[in-house]
C-alpha cells in the first residue's frame, strides 16, 4: 500500500540545515504562497495530502481534493507513471493576494518523487526526479508546474539574492513580485544525511536587513530570549502561520488563538532552535518567558484578533 507522506521541510537559506547546498549546480523556482499538496496512486485509485495528512471526502483542504479528485489528466498520469508523486501547491488565497485572477484553484507541481521498493542508506524509500525529466513527464499531460528561473553552478549569496525581484510567475502585472525563492541542489545533502531544499522569502529577508541596516536605537541591554524573538519571530512569519490556520480551518475564530500561539512557538523551535543556540554559544534560555515574549509579538503584529 503506498501511503501518505509529507513533503521535506524547506529550510532557511543560511542555516546549518543547508549548509552548503550551493556547492553544485542549483536550480532556482518561484516560491508560491498557497497550501501544500500531494497526489498519489493507491490500489488504482488517486489520493490527496495536504501538509500534514491525508484528505478525502468530509476531510477535505480549501477544496484539493474535491476539485482534481476526478481530473482526467492526472489520471492519464498515474496510469503511466503509478509510482510517481506529485507535490506542488494548491494556489487559494494565502498571505499573498496579487496572483492572476486565472491562477487560483489550481495545483502547481514542485517536485516529483519516485517511491523505491527498498530503503536507501539514508532511510528514505523514495528519490527525486530532476527537473528537467518531470518536466517532460508533466508536459505530456499538460500538468501544470512552477518554472525554474534560473540554473546556477556555485552561485554566491548574492548571486541568489539576485533572483528575488525575479519571481514574477502568476503574479498579477504591476503587482510586485511573489514570495520569495527555493533552491534545489539535486546532489546535496546535507551533514545530516538529509536531502533539503532551501528558501530565502523576500518579505523575511527585507525585514531582517532593515533592522540590521537600519537605525540603531541605544536601550539596556536584552536578554538572549528578547533577541531569539526579535531576530526570528518576524511579522512575514506570524501572517504565514496565521493564513494557514485560515485555510485549514476554511475561516477565522478566536477560538483558534492558541493554535495559532502554539504554531509559531513550534515553528520557531523547530526550525530555528539549532540557530539561535549556535549564535548564543548553548545560551541558558528561560522558555516560559520565550513563549510569553511570543504572545506579546503576535498580539502587537495581529491586534485585531484578540
Amino acid at each position: 500500500m503506498s501511503e501518505f507522506k509529507k513533503y521535506q521541510h524547506i529550510e532557511r537559506y543560511g542555516t546549518s540545515e543547508v549548509e552548503g547546498i550551493e556547492n553544485g549546480m542549483c536550480y532556482i523556482f518561484p516560491k508560491l504562497d498557497g497550501t501544500n499538496g500531494s497526489i498519489w496512486i493507491d490500489d488504482g485509485t488517486m489520493q490527496f495530502g495536504s501538509r500534514k495528512r491525508q484528505l478525502h471526502y468530509g476531510s477535505d483542504n480549501a477544496g484539493f481534493w474535491s476539485t482534481l479528485n476526478n481530473d482526467e489528466s492526472l489520471r492519464q498520469f498515474f496510469n503511466k507513471w503509478p509510482k510517481a508523486r506529485l507535490f506542488g501547491e494548491w494556489l487559494v488565497p494565502h498571505s499573498l493576494k496579487t496572483y492572476r485572477d486565472d491562477a487560483w484553484r489550481k495545483f502547481y507541481v514542485f517536485d516529483v518523487t519516485v517511491d523505491l521498493p527498498e530503503e536507501k542508506p539514508s532511510g528514505e524509500k523514495f528519490e527525486y526526479i530532476s527537473y528537467e525529466s518531470y518536466v517532460r513527464m508533466l508536459e505530456e499531460f499538460e500538468i501544470d508546474y512552477i518554472p525554474c528561473l534560473a540554473k546556477i553552478e556555485n552561485p554566491t549569496e548574492e548571486m541568489l539574492l539576485q533572483q528575488l525581484p525575479n519571481t514574477h510567475f502568476l503574479i498579477k502585472d504591476g503587482q510586485g513580485q511573489g514570495e520569495g525563492i527555493v533552491i534545489k541542489n539535486y546532489d546535496f545533502v546535507n551533514r545530516y544525511g538529509r536531502i533539503t531544499w532551501a528558501k530565502i522569502v523576500t518579505n523575511e529577508f527585507k525585514e531582517k536587513h532593515q533592522r540590521k541596516e537600519g537605525p540603531q536605537v541605544k536601550s539596556c541591554k536584552k536578554g538572549v530570549e528578547e533577541n531569539i524573538v526579535e531576530e526570528y519571530i518576524t511579522s512575514s512569519l506570524i501572517e504565514k502561520v496565521f493564513s494557514i490556520i485560515v485555510i485549514e480551518r476554511e475561516g477565522w475564530n478566536s477560538k483558534y488563538i492558541p493554535q495559532l500561539l502554539s504554531t509559531v512557538y513550534y515553528d520557531l523551535i523547530k526550525e530555528d532552535s539549532w540557530n539561535f543556540i549556535k549564535k548564543y554559544k548553548n545560551p541558558r534560555i528561560d522558555f516560559k518567558r520565550l513563549y510569553n515574549l511570543i504572545v506579546q509579538k503576535v498580539k502587537k503584529t495581529k491586534p485585531e484578533l484578540f
